[in-house]
């Protein structure tokens, strides 16, 4: 029997980078969203992310797509994605390769 492979930050990230916004054609790693990832011995991920606004109406089916998405990678455990409004988000956390994106749309 083969040794697990632990999962990285990484690894998140690139599954999250597959989540988008339903209102700006970015995802909610590059929107800056994701605050936080966290990963223990058995793979179980804990996520913090935000919010644009606290409005958002979509805000649980975003949350609920990231869940789901961390879910289908290999070899993750148990998967838990915290809803946070701080430090409150600003369009400064927007990755430069986002902002090139919206400048050229």
């Amino acid at each position: 029997m083969g040794e697990i492979k632990k999962l990285t930050k990484d690894d998140i990230l690139k599954a999250l980078s597959e989540i988008y916004d339903p209102e700006i054609p970015i995802n909610i790693v590059d929107l800056g969203l994701i605050y936080k990832i966290d990963i223990n011995n058995n793979n179980d991920v804990n996520v913090d992310m935000t919010f644009t606004t606290m409005g958002c109406p979509m805000h649980m089916f975003i949350k609920e797509q990231a869940r789901a998405r961390i879910e289908k990678i290999d070899n993750v455990g148990k998967v838990n994605v915290n809803l946070v409004w701080e430090p409150k988000w600003t369009p400064d956390k927007i990755s430069k390769e986002a902002i090139e994106k919206l400048s050229r749309s």
